[in-house]
């Protein structure tokens, strides 16, 4: 009965081996039946691991640093250490920084060597104790499997962006000057004039491009963001009238759907900010915008020096 499961197990392997690729498996026979027989043996067959149902070892991601130790500062550069089961050399591995569940950069894709040196990190990344290195696997074998880790949350310190951040707390606390009840100018009964906001020409060191005025007639409009032609991995953030409406998203063929309130008595600039380039320069947005009545489609594109806007206006 030995014999038997033997040669089965050996006709098998060459028929899976030999049969459908081609190949000339004459000169290993006596090379594998002395293996078979010593595997046997020693019982080594029962350590053999588990198989998908066409043969292909499930791939599997361990990240090793960042841990739930470390500390990443800005500025500096990143290191990241990793091992894999089932995943050749030659592929390559996805990371992102994430916080909270939110993509804030990509970290690179890199061969699967084990390690990455010298990741530089952006500037606009805010101190926390809870951010995670997220790391994908690059074209599986197995498409119905893919290989994905997420480690525990570790720190991000940032100094200049806390310094930032300090200022602008104190810069709008600051109380408004009040004039005296003694100097002040009889009040007169006039009727509202919608401001005539300027236009923003910079933000964050970035120019501002206005591309279209807009006029609805409600104040609140639903918005839907996604990729504007193919989805490479581009990360934006967007706001209106210089307020976060939505922070470093990471945009995918599916439509992401956003609220927004305008101020009606003025013109209100919406605008896209990029974070990355994704693989194909510039970062270009698909926006739909609707007040329920009327809608308009526009495509917005902006780069690491540069954002396009449009202005939105109310007309009751």
């Amino acid at each position: 009965m030995r014999a038997i499961f033997i040669l089965s197990v050996f006709m098998l392997c060459q028929w899976m081996q030999g049969h459908t690729y081609g190949y000339d498996l004459s000169s290993t026979h006596n090379a594998f039946i002395d293996s078979f027989n010593s595997l046997s043996a020693s019982e080594g067959l029962k350590t053999l691991g588990p198989t998908e149902e066409f043969g292909t070892l499930k791939s599997s991601i361990n990240i090793t640093s960042p841990n739930s130790h470390s500390i990443w500062t800005i500025p500096g550069t990143a290191e990241l250490e990793w091992s894999t089961q089932n995943i050749g050399t030659t592929k390559s591995i996805r990371f992102f920084l994430a916080k909270d569940d939110m993509v804030v950069q990509e970290l690179g894709t890199f061969k699967n060597t084990g390690m990455a040196k010298d990741i530089v990190l952006a500037k606009n990344i805010s101190s926390g104790d809870n951010y995670q290195v997220v790391g994908i696997e690059m074209f599986p074998d197995d498409r119905f499997h893919i290989a994905k880790f997420s480690t525990p949350y570790f720190s991000v310190r940032n100094k200049e962006s806390d310094a930032r951040k300090e200022r602008s707390r104190l810069l709008n606390s600051a109380p408004t000057p009040t004039v005296p009840k003694q100097v002040e100018a009889p009040k007169k009964v006039v009727s509202p004039i919608p401001v005539e906001t300027p236009k923003r020409m910079e933000f964050d060191g970035r120019n501002i491009t206005y591309v279209k005025e807009l006029v609805f007639t409600k104040e609140k409009l639903k918005i839907h963001i996604w990729d504007h032609g193919r989805q490479d991995g581009d990360i934006v953030s967007i706001y209106l009238n210089g307020f976060t409406v939505i922070s470093k998203y990471l945009l995918t063929y599916n439509k992401k759907p956003i609220e927004i309130i305008l101020d009606p008595n003025k013109k209100n600039d919406l605008f896209v900010y990029a974070h990355n380039l994704g693989k194909y320069a510039p970062n270009t947005v698909s926006v739909e915008i609707t007040d329920g009545t009327t809608s308009e489609n526009i495509i917005l594109n902006s780069d690491l020096k540069s954002c396009e806007a449009v202005m939105i206006s109310v007309n009751k």
